[in-house]
């Protein structure tokens, strides 16, 4: 046989082969195939970096040059976006943990509600007279 038959016999078996294999590890296993962009995110993750590569870091938030005389080089819009976004980030932040205070105010201002309409309840219930008002200082005394 000629060597261009024989190496396309042998990529048909391979593949052959291959396919079989590949379509059992995709039904064992759960086969499935993400982008190259998502390639090493957990390692990131773990390490405190950010998912994908190009979200903050020095390559991303650094300018890439100045001015020889020491002055920053303008702005990208990329930078400016960047920015605005953290700052619109961080507004809704404080707007949302002075939500969380207010609503912790007023919730402790209603619990000092109920345990003074407690006080008045107990306050304004019945007392207890002639003998068993004598009795229940000494009860409390033993």
């Amino acid at each position: 046989l000629p060597i261009s038959e024989v190496n396309s016999n042998m990529a048909t078996s391979t593949a052959g082969k291959l396919g079989s294999r590949l379509s059992r590890v995709m039904l064992l296993r759960g086969f499935h195939c993400s982008t190259v962009s998502q390639a090493g995110k957990e390692w990131r993750i773990m390490h405190g970096m950010a998912p994908g590569g190009t979200e903050y870091g020095p390559l991303t938030d650094l300018p890439d040059w100045s001015y020889v005389d020491g002055r920053p080089a303008p702005p990208w819009k990329g930078q400016v976006r960047r920015k605005m976004q953290r700052e619109e980030f961080a507004r809704r932040v404080v707007m949302l943990s002075e939500e969380v205070d207010h609503g912790m105010q007023v919730w402790e201002h209603k619990q000092q509600q109920l345990v003074a309409e407690e006080e008045e309840r107990q306050r304004s219930l019945l007392k207890p007279k002639g003998s068993l008002l004598r009795n229940k200082p000494a009860d409390r005394k033993s």
